[in-house]
């Protein structure tokens, strides 16, 4: 029987467990630069005992930002903070893949120099508000992207893949989940085109899949995954129809392209069961529960329902969480008061088990 600590190959690297960091917004890369820090690099490097390390959303642009701290992957200085993180997971024999993100209508103008303006693929505004140094501000109306622009885009997805590997990442997951701009071109709650980008299953998933084979052939399809939440109302994505066929035609196109991995965020076990059907790869799932992810989620490799299994908030609160699990604990409790911004207070402060 396979089990969370056996080895895993995963495009040719070999994973020492299959238990994954999943991608955690932190906040922390102050200054102009929102290049990472040595304090991120720490952070990392305190958990890569995880087969699988995958970072915080990383924008691929300027405009891609959503919120205030958050890293990008678009200029020399953030690869080069980058590289240190790397650096840290490597020399702890770990792998780690970069979270390229872009929110898309997520955000605000305060945000964005010279005047830009969050966009996304319809002038839809997303209710809700985002919460900035100075306060909580309303989402506004997003710029709706021209054809050209969205072509634009894809090309800085694909500039920030380059520079994720130019700064030692082992590869990229793109955020196609939680509401960000990928999965507003998915939902027809959000994409209201009648062009070749909209309308139909296929226009709503071409953005996904022409995003993914742009970065396949920048970096090859070894290095490129794709994290998605069907049915995953957030950031005001709403009530999606026709998932089953909207996302069993794009786990399809993956399938085509040979990404490394396919992230599922869990709507409901039958259609994570369906989409596995549809996808031979390696697919890493963060399980539907009625909390955080904990250890009774390991059983669903045991099961053969997933490959890896991806922690978010008990691996936030325990860096050592692969030699806890197999443990049976003891658990560090997170703080929530320290998830977003702040000191190494609630980041890198937390207490390995005694060796």
């Amino acid at each position: 029987m396979t089990t969370a600590f056996d080895p895993i190959d995963l495009s040719g690297r070999q994973l020492a467990n299959r238990i994954a960091l999943a991608p955690m917004t932190r906040s922390r890369s102050y200054g102009p630069s929102h290049a990472p820090t040595d304090a991120v690099a720490e952070y990392y490097g305190q958990r890569a005992s995880a087969g699988l390390v995958i970072t915080e959303g990383i924008q691929p642009s300027v405009v891609g930002q959503g919120y205030p701290d958050t890293p990008g992957l678009h200029s020399a200085e953030q690869i080069a903070g980058w590289r240190k993180v790397t650096d840290a997971v490597h020399a702890k024999g770990g792998t780690i893949f970069a979270q390229v993100m872009h929110a898309g209508r997520i955000g605000h103008p305060d945000l964005l120099p010279d005047g830009l303006i969050p966009v996304a693929p319809s002038p839809i505004a997303a209710k809700g508000q985002v919460y900035l140094h100075d306060g909580p501000k309303d989402f506004v109306t997003p710029h709706e992207l021209t054809s050209d622009e969205i072509r634009a885009t894809i090309g800085d997805f694909v500039t920030a893949a380059r520079n994720a590997i130019d700064a030692g990442f082992d590869g990229v997951e793109l955020h196609g989940a939680n509401g960000y701009l990928i999965h507003q071109f998915l939902a027809d709650t959000t994409n209201a085109r009648t062009d070749e980008w909209g309308g139909s299953v296929e226009g709503r998933t071409r953005f996904a899949v022409e995003v993914a084979r742009a970065v396949v052939a920048e970096i090859g399809a070894d290095r490129t995954a794709i994290r998605i939440s069907p049915g995953n109302p957030l950031n005001d994505i709403g009530a999606e129809s026709g998932l089953e066929d909207t996302y069993t035609a794009l786990v399809q196109q993956f399938e085509t392209l040979g990404l490394a991995y396919v992230h599922v965020v869990e709507y409901s076990r039958e259609l994570t069961l369906v989409l596995r059907k549809h996808f031979s790869g390696t697919l890493v799932l963060n399980a539907k529960t009625e909390g955080p992810t904990s250890p009774e989620e390991l059983k669903l490799i045991e099961d053969g329902v997933a490959d890896l299994v991806s922690f978010g908030q008990l691996f936030l609160a325990n860096p050592d969480l692969p030699a806890r699990l197999k443990a049976g604990g003891p658990y560090n409790t997170p703080d929530p008061s320290t998830f977003f911004g702040g000191t190494e207070k609630g980041f890198t402060d937390y207490p390995a088990l005694a060796v």
